[in-house]
Protein backbone atom coordinates (compact mmCIF):
# COMPACT_ATOMS: atom_id res chain seq x y z
CA UNK A 1 0.00 0.00 0.00
CA UNK A 2 1.33 3.56 -1.31
CA UNK A 3 1.52 6.62 0.83
CA UNK A 4 -1.25 7.91 -1.75
CA UNK A 5 -3.26 4.86 -1.64
CA UNK A 6 -3.04 5.26 2.33
CA UNK A 7 -4.07 8.79 2.57
CA UNK A 8 -6.78 7.70 0.25
CA UNK A 9 -8.40 4.82 2.26
CA UNK A 10 -12.22 5.25 3.21
CA UNK A 11 -13.34 7.29 6.32
CA UNK A 12 -14.57 5.90 8.76
CA UNK A 13 -17.75 8.77 9.26
CA UNK A 14 -20.42 7.46 7.23
CA UNK A 15 -23.10 9.44 5.70
CA UNK A 16 -26.00 10.04 7.21
CA UNK A 17 -29.67 10.22 5.92
CA UNK A 18 -30.90 13.37 4.77
CA UNK A 19 -34.09 15.02 4.78
CA UNK A 20 -36.30 16.37 7.47
CA UNK A 21 -35.85 12.78 9.23
CA UNK A 22 -31.99 12.90 9.43
CA UNK A 23 -32.28 16.41 10.86
CA UNK A 24 -34.75 15.20 13.74
CA UNK A 25 -32.23 12.60 14.19
CA UNK A 26 -29.50 14.88 14.09
CA UNK A 27 -31.82 17.07 17.02
CA UNK A 28 -32.09 14.01 19.27
CA UNK A 29 -28.89 12.24 18.63
CA UNK A 30 -26.31 12.60 21.69
CA UNK A 31 -23.50 11.49 19.31
CA UNK A 32 -20.42 13.88 19.67
CA UNK A 33 -17.93 14.77 17.44
CA UNK A 34 -15.49 12.02 17.10
CA UNK A 35 -12.20 13.62 17.87
CA UNK A 36 -8.82 11.68 16.59
CA UNK A 37 -7.20 12.97 20.24
CA UNK A 38 -7.50 15.33 23.01
CA UNK A 39 -5.52 18.42 22.14
CA UNK A 40 -5.27 19.84 26.04
CA UNK A 41 -6.02 23.10 26.93
CA UNK A 42 -5.60 23.03 30.41
CA UNK A 43 -2.12 22.99 32.04
CA UNK A 44 -0.20 20.53 33.49
CA UNK A 45 -0.46 20.09 37.02
CA UNK A 46 3.34 20.82 38.49
CA UNK A 47 3.37 19.17 42.07
CA UNK A 48 7.08 19.16 42.34
CA UNK A 49 9.30 22.18 42.58
CA UNK A 50 12.43 22.72 40.49
CA UNK A 51 14.17 21.68 43.88
CA UNK A 52 12.12 18.81 44.07
CA UNK A 53 12.68 17.63 40.43
CA UNK A 54 16.35 18.02 40.55
CA UNK A 55 16.71 15.98 43.59
CA UNK A 56 14.69 13.05 41.99
CA UNK A 57 16.90 13.55 38.81
CA UNK A 58 20.01 13.52 40.67
CA UNK A 59 18.52 10.40 42.72
CA UNK A 60 17.96 8.49 39.13
CA UNK A 61 21.72 9.14 38.22
CA UNK A 62 23.11 7.54 41.78
CA UNK A 63 20.78 4.75 41.13
CA UNK A 64 22.19 4.03 37.87
CA UNK A 65 26.00 5.35 38.75
CA UNK A 66 26.28 3.50 42.14
CA UNK A 67 23.91 0.19 41.51
CA UNK A 68 23.38 0.35 38.12
CA UNK A 69 20.68 -1.83 35.79
CA UNK A 70 20.64 -5.94 34.98
CA UNK A 71 19.42 -6.42 31.55
CA UNK A 72 18.89 -10.09 31.60
CA UNK A 73 19.49 -12.58 28.37
CA UNK A 74 20.25 -10.59 26.20
CA UNK A 75 23.97 -9.87 24.85
CA UNK A 76 23.56 -7.59 22.17
CA UNK A 77 22.22 -4.76 24.82
CA UNK A 78 25.69 -5.39 26.63
CA UNK A 79 27.66 -4.44 24.02
CA UNK A 80 25.70 -1.98 22.60
CA UNK A 81 26.18 -0.07 26.32
CA UNK A 82 29.72 -0.97 26.26
CA UNK A 83 30.32 0.68 23.11
CA UNK A 84 28.65 3.80 24.60
CA UNK A 85 30.81 3.98 27.36
CA UNK A 86 28.79 2.26 29.96
CA UNK A 87 30.46 0.23 32.71
CA UNK A 88 29.43 -3.35 32.11
CA UNK A 89 29.92 -6.26 34.87
CA UNK A 90 28.58 -9.08 33.73
CA UNK A 91 24.76 -8.35 33.82
CA UNK A 92 24.58 -5.02 35.48
CA UNK A 93 25.58 -2.14 33.84
CA UNK A 94 26.24 1.29 35.14
CA UNK A 95 25.91 4.66 33.85
CA UNK A 96 27.79 8.28 34.84
CA UNK A 97 25.38 10.85 36.22
CA UNK A 98 24.01 12.58 33.08
CA UNK A 99 24.57 10.33 30.15
CA UNK A 100 21.47 8.34 29.60
CA UNK A 101 19.85 11.77 29.78
CA UNK A 102 22.56 13.04 27.11
CA UNK A 103 21.94 10.31 24.53
CA UNK A 104 18.25 10.92 24.99
CA UNK A 105 18.28 14.86 24.74
CA UNK A 106 20.36 14.29 21.88
CA UNK A 107 18.24 12.55 19.64
CA UNK A 108 14.77 11.82 20.97
CA UNK A 109 11.57 13.14 19.01
CA UNK A 110 9.83 15.32 21.24
CA UNK A 111 6.41 15.20 19.07
CA UNK A 112 5.33 12.66 16.21
CA UNK A 113 2.28 11.02 14.98
CA UNK A 114 1.12 7.66 14.89
CA UNK A 115 -0.40 6.95 11.91
CA UNK A 116 -3.95 4.62 11.29
CA UNK A 117 -5.07 3.40 8.24
CA UNK A 118 -7.66 6.41 8.35
CA UNK A 119 -5.90 9.10 8.08
CA UNK A 120 -8.51 10.94 10.20
CA UNK A 121 -8.24 8.52 13.29
CA UNK A 122 -4.00 9.79 13.12
CA UNK A 123 -2.93 10.81 16.43
CA UNK A 124 0.13 12.86 17.74
CA UNK A 125 1.97 12.20 20.68
CA UNK A 126 3.42 14.62 22.52
CA UNK A 127 2.91 18.76 23.34
CA UNK A 128 -0.39 19.02 24.65
CA UNK A 129 -1.99 16.03 22.97
CA UNK A 130 -3.81 13.01 24.62
CA UNK A 131 -4.32 9.69 23.32
CA UNK A 132 -6.80 7.26 25.30
CA UNK A 133 -6.44 3.66 24.30
CA UNK A 134 -8.85 0.80 26.09
CA UNK A 135 -7.58 -1.84 28.50
CA UNK A 136 -4.77 -4.13 28.16
CA UNK A 137 -3.95 -7.09 28.86
CA UNK A 138 -6.69 -8.89 31.07
CA UNK A 139 -7.36 -12.65 30.73
CA UNK A 140 -10.87 -12.81 32.00
CA UNK A 141 -13.48 -10.47 30.93
CA UNK A 142 -16.99 -9.64 32.86
CA UNK A 143 -20.09 -8.44 32.40
CA UNK A 144 -23.65 -8.95 33.69
CA UNK A 145 -24.86 -11.67 31.82
CA UNK A 146 -22.22 -13.83 31.74
CA UNK A 147 -20.16 -12.88 34.54
CA UNK A 148 -16.61 -13.20 34.99
CA UNK A 149 -14.91 -15.86 32.98
CA UNK A 150 -12.06 -16.53 30.39
CA UNK A 151 -11.89 -14.48 27.70
CA UNK A 152 -12.27 -15.52 24.09
CA UNK A 153 -11.03 -14.72 20.57
CA UNK A 154 -15.24 -13.87 19.97
CA UNK A 155 -14.88 -11.69 23.43
CA UNK A 156 -12.01 -10.16 21.48
CA UNK A 157 -13.20 -9.13 18.23
CA UNK A 158 -16.47 -8.13 20.17
CA UNK A 159 -14.51 -5.55 21.82
CA UNK A 160 -12.33 -4.51 19.17
CA UNK A 161 -15.68 -3.28 17.99
CA UNK A 162 -17.15 -1.60 20.72
CA UNK A 163 -13.75 0.61 21.18
CA UNK A 164 -13.91 1.64 16.97
CA UNK A 165 -17.69 3.00 18.22
CA UNK A 166 -16.53 4.78 20.90
CA UNK A 167 -15.72 8.15 19.80
CA UNK A 168 -13.90 9.15 23.28
CA UNK A 169 -11.49 6.76 22.72
CA UNK A 170 -9.01 7.45 20.14
CA UNK A 171 -6.69 4.13 19.66
CA UNK A 172 -7.95 0.40 19.34
CA UNK A 173 -5.10 -0.83 21.80
CA UNK A 174 -3.38 -4.02 21.89
CA UNK A 175 -3.98 -7.29 24.02
CA UNK A 176 -7.32 -5.87 25.10
CA UNK A 177 -8.30 -8.89 26.49
CA UNK A 178 -6.18 -12.61 26.36
CA UNK A 179 -8.14 -14.80 23.89
CA UNK A 180 -6.84 -18.03 25.94
CA UNK A 181 -9.07 -20.18 23.68
CA UNK A 182 -6.10 -19.46 21.12
CA UNK A 183 -2.81 -21.23 20.96
CA UNK A 184 -0.63 -18.49 23.33
CA UNK A 185 2.42 -18.90 21.00
CA UNK A 186 0.25 -17.76 17.67
CA UNK A 187 -3.04 -15.36 19.39
CA UNK A 188 -0.72 -12.34 18.71
CA UNK A 189 -1.37 -12.65 15.02
CA UNK A 190 -5.01 -12.92 15.40
CA UNK A 191 -5.14 -9.78 17.46
CA UNK A 192 -3.49 -7.85 15.62
CA UNK A 193 -5.28 -8.85 12.60
CA UNK A 194 -8.65 -7.91 14.73
CA UNK A 195 -7.37 -4.62 15.29
CA UNK A 196 -6.67 -4.26 11.21
CA UNK A 197 -9.90 -5.82 10.19
CA UNK A 198 -12.47 -4.55 12.33
CA UNK A 199 -10.73 -0.93 13.15
CA UNK A 200 -9.43 1.64 11.19
CA UNK A 201 -7.82 3.61 14.40
CA UNK A 202 -3.89 3.47 15.21
CA UNK A 203 -3.19 0.23 16.98
CA UNK A 204 -0.20 -1.31 19.64
CA UNK A 205 2.09 -4.25 18.22
CA UNK A 206 3.02 -7.35 19.96
CA UNK A 207 5.27 -6.85 22.88
CA UNK A 208 6.56 -9.82 24.19
CA UNK A 209 9.77 -11.39 22.49
CA UNK A 210 11.64 -10.04 18.94
CA UNK A 211 9.54 -12.69 16.94
CA UNK A 212 6.50 -11.75 17.94
CA UNK A 213 7.51 -7.98 16.97
CA UNK A 214 8.71 -8.87 14.21
CA UNK A 215 5.84 -10.09 12.78
CA UNK A 216 3.85 -7.08 13.91
CA UNK A 217 6.21 -4.79 11.73
CA UNK A 218 5.15 -7.60 8.75
CA UNK A 219 1.44 -7.13 9.26
CA UNK A 220 1.87 -3.49 9.28
CA UNK A 221 3.96 -3.53 6.34
CA UNK A 222 1.50 -5.39 4.41
CA UNK A 223 -1.17 -2.34 5.36
CA UNK A 224 0.98 -0.03 4.95
CA UNK A 225 3.53 -0.31 2.24
CA UNK A 226 7.43 -0.98 3.39
CA UNK A 227 8.47 2.78 2.71
CA UNK A 228 5.34 3.85 4.67
CA UNK A 229 6.04 1.87 7.70
CA UNK A 230 10.04 2.74 7.55
CA UNK A 231 9.53 5.80 7.61
CA UNK A 232 6.27 6.65 9.71
CA UNK A 233 5.36 4.73 12.68
CA UNK A 234 1.88 3.41 12.59
CA UNK A 235 2.72 1.18 16.05
CA UNK A 236 3.92 1.57 19.24
CA UNK A 237 5.01 -1.06 21.71
CA UNK A 238 5.39 -0.72 25.75
CA UNK A 239 8.36 -2.14 27.10
CA UNK A 240 8.32 -2.87 30.67
CA UNK A 241 10.90 -3.70 33.16
CA UNK A 242 10.65 -6.16 35.87
CA UNK A 243 11.50 -3.68 38.39
CA UNK A 244 13.53 -3.04 40.49
CA UNK A 245 16.32 -2.13 37.93
CA UNK A 246 16.04 -5.46 35.60
CA UNK A 247 15.33 -5.60 32.02
CA UNK A 248 14.11 -9.24 30.49
CA UNK A 249 15.02 -10.23 27.40
CA UNK A 250 11.65 -10.60 25.91
CA UNK A 251 11.12 -6.76 26.75
CA UNK A 252 14.43 -6.21 24.87
CA UNK A 253 13.59 -8.23 21.92
CA UNK A 254 10.72 -6.15 21.05
CA UNK A 255 12.22 -3.02 22.09
CA UNK A 256 15.07 -3.84 19.90
CA UNK A 257 12.59 -4.62 16.83
CA UNK A 258 10.33 -2.18 17.12
CA UNK A 259 13.51 0.70 17.89
CA UNK A 260 14.97 -0.41 14.56
CA UNK A 261 12.21 -0.04 12.63
CA UNK A 262 11.40 3.45 13.65
CA UNK A 263 8.55 2.55 15.78
CA UNK A 264 7.75 4.17 19.12
CA UNK A 265 8.78 2.32 22.60
CA UNK A 266 7.15 3.34 25.75
CA UNK A 267 9.78 2.69 28.32
CA UNK A 268 7.30 2.00 31.09
CA UNK A 269 8.92 0.61 34.92
CA UNK A 270 6.02 -1.27 36.18
CA UNK A 271 6.01 -0.96 40.06
CA UNK A 272 3.63 -1.32 43.02
CA UNK A 273 5.42 0.48 46.05
CA UNK A 274 6.20 -1.39 48.88
CA UNK A 275 7.19 -4.97 47.14
CA UNK A 276 8.68 -3.83 43.24
CA UNK A 277 10.08 -0.19 44.55
CA UNK A 278 10.19 1.94 47.76
CA UNK A 279 7.21 2.02 49.90
CA UNK A 280 7.80 6.36 49.48
CA UNK A 281 6.97 8.37 46.78
CA UNK A 282 10.11 10.09 46.18
CA UNK A 283 12.31 6.88 46.37
CA UNK A 284 9.81 5.08 43.57
CA UNK A 285 10.05 8.01 41.50
CA UNK A 286 13.96 8.06 41.26
CA UNK A 287 13.79 4.42 40.72
CA UNK A 288 11.11 4.96 38.20
CA UNK A 289 12.85 7.55 36.27
CA UNK A 290 16.65 5.31 36.58
CA UNK A 291 14.76 2.35 34.80
CA UNK A 292 13.16 4.65 32.17
CA UNK A 293 16.61 6.91 31.73
CA UNK A 294 18.49 3.27 30.71
CA UNK A 295 15.79 1.65 28.40
CA UNK A 296 15.69 5.05 26.87
CA UNK A 297 18.81 5.26 25.67
CA UNK A 298 18.77 2.11 25.27
CA UNK A 299 16.59 2.68 22.17
CA UNK A 300 18.18 5.94 20.68
CA UNK A 301 22.27 4.01 21.05
CA UNK A 302 19.99 1.49 18.97
CA UNK A 303 18.54 3.70 16.37
CA UNK A 304 19.06 7.80 17.13
CA UNK A 305 16.30 9.72 16.53
CA UNK A 306 13.74 6.41 17.10
CA UNK A 307 10.12 7.97 18.34
CA UNK A 308 9.94 7.07 22.25
CA UNK A 309 7.88 7.47 25.13
CA UNK A 310 8.87 7.72 28.59
CA UNK A 311 6.11 5.34 30.71
CA UNK A 312 5.13 5.09 34.32
CA UNK A 313 3.21 2.63 35.71
CA UNK A 314 3.58 3.47 39.75
CA UNK A 315 0.61 2.43 42.10
CA UNK A 316 0.72 1.18 45.57
CA UNK A 317 0.09 -1.78 47.52
CA UNK A 318 -2.57 -2.97 50.44
CA UNK A 319 0.39 -3.41 53.54
CA UNK A 320 -2.01 -5.45 54.91
CA UNK A 321 -2.53 -8.18 52.21
CA UNK A 322 -0.30 -7.26 49.90
CA UNK A 323 -2.35 -6.79 47.17
CA UNK A 324 -2.10 -4.16 44.50
CA UNK A 325 -4.36 -1.02 45.26
CA UNK A 326 -5.63 1.37 42.87
CA UNK A 327 -6.75 5.05 43.00
CA UNK A 328 -5.04 6.28 45.95
CA UNK A 329 -3.14 9.39 46.89
CA UNK A 330 0.24 8.25 46.50
CA UNK A 331 -0.27 6.89 42.81
CA UNK A 332 -1.47 10.20 41.71
CA UNK A 333 1.21 12.11 43.44
CA UNK A 334 3.51 9.82 41.56
CA UNK A 335 1.64 9.78 37.92
CA UNK A 336 1.67 14.19 38.35
CA UNK A 337 5.75 13.62 39.10
CA UNK A 338 6.37 11.65 36.40
CA UNK A 339 4.93 13.58 34.10
CA UNK A 340 7.46 16.57 35.04
CA UNK A 341 10.39 14.73 35.14
CA UNK A 342 9.26 13.26 31.16
CA UNK A 343 8.31 17.09 30.27
CA UNK A 344 12.05 17.55 31.55
CA UNK A 345 13.41 14.91 29.86
CA UNK A 346 12.14 16.11 26.38
CA UNK A 347 9.84 12.99 25.23
CA UNK A 348 6.14 12.06 25.32
CA UNK A 349 4.77 10.87 28.57
CA UNK A 350 2.69 7.37 28.94
CA UNK A 351 0.93 6.25 31.80
CA UNK A 352 -2.41 4.81 32.73
CA UNK A 353 -5.92 5.63 33.11
CA UNK A 354 -9.27 3.78 34.99
CA UNK A 355 -7.46 1.01 36.89
CA UNK A 356 -9.45 -0.16 40.36
CA UNK A 357 -8.68 -3.64 42.16
CA UNK A 358 -13.01 -4.06 42.24
CA UNK A 359 -14.33 -6.89 41.06
CA UNK A 360 -17.21 -5.22 39.69
CA UNK A 361 -18.09 -2.17 38.08
CA UNK A 362 -19.34 -0.27 40.80
CA UNK A 363 -18.38 2.99 42.98
CA UNK A 364 -15.49 1.26 44.25
CA UNK A 365 -14.49 0.92 40.82
CA UNK A 366 -15.06 4.15 39.33
CA UNK A 367 -13.68 6.47 42.30
CA UNK A 368 -10.56 4.22 41.94
CA UNK A 369 -10.96 4.85 37.67
CA UNK A 370 -12.22 8.71 37.89
CA UNK A 371 -8.75 9.46 40.06
CA UNK A 372 -6.84 7.77 38.28
CA UNK A 373 -7.45 9.50 35.10
CA UNK A 374 -7.89 12.35 36.40
CA UNK A 375 -4.41 12.50 37.74
CA UNK A 376 -2.97 11.08 34.37
CA UNK A 377 -4.91 13.93 32.56
CA UNK A 378 -3.85 16.45 34.88
CA UNK A 379 0.02 14.93 34.38
CA UNK A 380 -0.23 15.81 31.02
CA UNK A 381 -0.13 12.23 29.82
CA UNK A 382 0.31 12.34 26.35
CA UNK A 383 -0.95 8.44 25.88
CA UNK A 384 -2.92 7.09 28.44
CA UNK A 385 -3.40 3.28 28.16
CA UNK A 386 -6.31 1.35 30.41
CA UNK A 387 -8.67 4.30 29.99
CA UNK A 388 -11.64 1.92 29.82
CA UNK A 389 -12.47 -1.42 31.22
CA UNK A 390 -9.93 -2.19 33.71
CA UNK A 391 -10.94 -4.44 36.95
CA UNK A 392 -9.61 -6.56 39.49
CA UNK A 393 -6.54 -5.27 39.56
CA UNK A 394 -5.72 -6.20 35.22
CA UNK A 395 -7.19 -9.71 35.58
CA UNK A 396 -10.44 -8.37 33.70
CA UNK A 397 -12.01 -6.19 31.27
CA UNK A 398 -15.09 -5.23 31.86
CA UNK A 399 -17.93 -4.68 28.81
CA UNK A 400 -20.20 -2.31 31.15
CA UNK A 401 -17.08 -0.62 32.93
CA UNK A 402 -15.41 -0.03 29.61
CA UNK A 403 -18.75 2.22 28.86
CA UNK A 404 -18.81 3.72 32.02
CA UNK A 405 -15.10 4.93 31.69
CA UNK A 406 -15.60 5.80 28.00
CA UNK A 407 -18.44 8.09 29.88
CA UNK A 408 -15.47 9.47 31.90
CA UNK A 409 -13.38 9.80 29.08
CA UNK A 410 -15.52 11.81 27.43
CA UNK A 411 -16.28 13.99 30.44
CA UNK A 412 -12.52 14.78 30.97
CA UNK A 413 -12.51 15.44 27.03
CA UNK A 414 -14.74 18.16 27.53
CA UNK A 415 -13.39 19.43 30.66
CA UNK A 416 -9.59 19.89 28.83
CA UNK A 417 -11.38 21.89 26.07
CA UNK A 418 -11.25 24.62 28.59
CA UNK A 419 -13.41 27.61 28.62
CA UNK A 420 -14.85 28.97 25.25
CA UNK A 421 -14.05 32.64 25.30
CA UNK A 422 -15.60 33.09 21.76
CA UNK A 423 -17.98 35.72 20.77
CA UNK A 424 -20.86 33.22 20.97
CA UNK A 425 -19.94 31.59 24.20
CA UNK A 426 -19.66 35.41 25.98
CA UNK A 427 -23.69 35.45 24.87
CA UNK A 428 -24.01 39.29 25.52
CA UNK A 429 -26.02 39.60 22.48
CA UNK A 430 -28.45 36.55 24.55
CA UNK A 431 -28.04 38.72 27.91
CA UNK A 432 -29.62 41.78 25.96
CA UNK A 433 -32.05 39.92 24.83
CA UNK A 434 -33.20 38.08 27.45
CA UNK A 435 -33.26 40.92 30.11
CA UNK A 436 -33.85 40.91 33.86
CA UNK A 437 -36.85 38.85 35.07
CA UNK A 438 -37.14 36.69 31.96
CA UNK A 439 -35.27 33.15 31.08
CA UNK A 440 -33.26 31.58 28.35
CA UNK A 441 -35.32 28.42 27.61
CA UNK A 442 -36.90 29.75 24.17
CA UNK A 443 -34.31 32.44 23.52
CA UNK A 444 -32.04 32.26 20.50
CA UNK A 445 -29.12 31.08 21.86
CA UNK A 446 -29.99 28.55 23.82
CA UNK A 447 -31.93 27.08 20.13
CA UNK A 448 -29.00 27.39 18.70
CA UNK A 449 -26.80 26.31 21.03
CA UNK A 450 -28.58 23.23 23.07
CA UNK A 451 -27.07 20.17 20.99
CA UNK A 452 -23.47 21.05 21.68
CA UNK A 453 -23.55 23.12 25.11
CA UNK A 454 -23.42 20.75 27.70
CA UNK A 455 -21.43 17.00 27.61
CA UNK A 456 -24.37 14.65 27.67
CA UNK A 457 -23.47 11.20 29.13
CA UNK A 458 -24.63 8.20 27.02
CA UNK A 459 -25.74 6.30 30.37
CA UNK A 460 -26.28 8.88 33.15
CA UNK A 461 -30.22 8.52 33.98
CA UNK A 462 -31.68 12.36 35.10
CA UNK A 463 -34.93 12.03 34.95
CA UNK A 464 -37.73 11.94 37.75
CA UNK A 465 -37.75 8.80 40.18
CA UNK A 466 -41.19 8.07 38.52
CA UNK A 467 -39.75 7.92 35.08
CA UNK A 468 -36.35 5.60 35.97
CA UNK A 469 -38.94 3.32 38.14
CA UNK A 470 -41.20 2.94 35.00
CA UNK A 471 -38.40 2.12 32.90
CA UNK A 472 -37.15 -0.51 34.77
CA UNK A 473 -35.21 1.28 37.90
CA UNK A 474 -32.00 0.29 36.40
CA UNK A 475 -28.27 1.38 38.04
CA UNK A 476 -25.53 2.59 36.01
CA UNK A 477 -24.13 -0.43 34.98
CA UNK A 478 -27.36 -2.04 33.66
CA UNK A 479 -27.94 0.77 31.56
CA UNK A 480 -24.09 0.35 30.70
CA UNK A 481 -24.95 -2.88 30.15
CA UNK A 482 -27.44 -2.04 27.46
CA UNK A 483 -25.14 0.44 25.73
CA UNK A 484 -22.12 -1.89 24.78
CA UNK A 485 -25.43 -4.18 23.30
CA UNK A 486 -26.31 -0.93 21.19
CA UNK A 487 -23.02 -0.56 20.12
CA UNK A 488 -22.12 -3.18 18.36
CA UNK A 489 -25.77 -4.03 16.89
CA UNK A 490 -25.30 -0.51 15.43
CA UNK A 491 -21.15 -1.44 14.58
CA UNK A 492 -20.14 0.04 11.24
CA UNK A 493 -17.55 -2.26 9.48
CA UNK A 494 -14.78 0.20 8.43
CA UNK A 495 -14.11 -2.21 5.76
CA UNK A 496 -10.39 -3.36 4.37
CA UNK A 497 -9.31 -3.85 0.73
CA UNK A 498 -9.63 -7.44 -0.17
CA UNK A 499 -6.23 -7.45 -1.34
CA UNK A 500 -5.13 -6.17 2.08
CA UNK A 501 -6.87 -8.74 3.65
CA UNK A 502 -6.10 -11.24 1.57
CA UNK A 503 -2.18 -10.56 2.19
CA UNK A 504 -2.61 -10.46 5.65
CA UNK A 505 -4.66 -14.05 6.05
CA UNK A 506 -1.98 -15.67 4.27
CA UNK A 507 0.64 -14.50 6.09
CA UNK A 508 -0.79 -15.02 9.42
CA UNK A 509 -1.51 -19.06 7.93
CA UNK A 510 1.90 -19.29 7.29
CA UNK A 511 3.42 -18.28 10.02
CA UNK A 512 0.88 -20.58 12.12
CA UNK A 513 2.41 -23.08 9.91
CA UNK A 514 5.29 -22.49 10.74
CA UNK A 515 5.20 -23.47 14.79
CA UNK A 516 3.38 -25.82 16.79
CA UNK A 517 0.74 -24.77 19.23
CA UNK A 518 2.01 -23.84 22.35
CA UNK A 519 -0.09 -22.95 25.49
CA UNK A 520 2.67 -20.66 26.86
CA UNK A 521 4.61 -18.06 25.51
Amino acid sequence: MSEADHQASVSFSRARSGGRAGRAGQRLSSAPLRKPFINRKLAPYEILTEEGLCLIEANADRILKEIGMEFHGDPEILEIFQAAGADVQGLRVRFEPGMCRAIIRASAPREYQQHARNPANTVTLGGNNTVLCPSWGPPFVHDLDRGRRYATYGDFQDLVKIHQMIPYLHHSGGVVCEPVDLPANKRHLDMLYAHIRYSDRAFMGAFIGGERAQDAVDMAKIVFGDEFVANNAVLYNVSNTNAPLVLDANMSGSLKVYARNNQPVACTPWTLAGAMSPCTVAGTLAQVLAEALACLALVQLINPGAPCLMGSFASTMSMQSGAPTFGTPEAGKMVLAAGQLARRLGVPFHTVGTLSASKLPDAQAEQEATWGLMMSMLAGANLINHATGWLEGGLVTGYEKTIIDADLCGKLSSFFDGIDLSDNAQALDAIAAVGPGSHYLGSAHTQSNFLSAFYRSPIADNNSYEQWKAEGGLDAAARANGEWKRLLRDYEDPGLDPAIDEALQAFIARRKASMPDQNYY
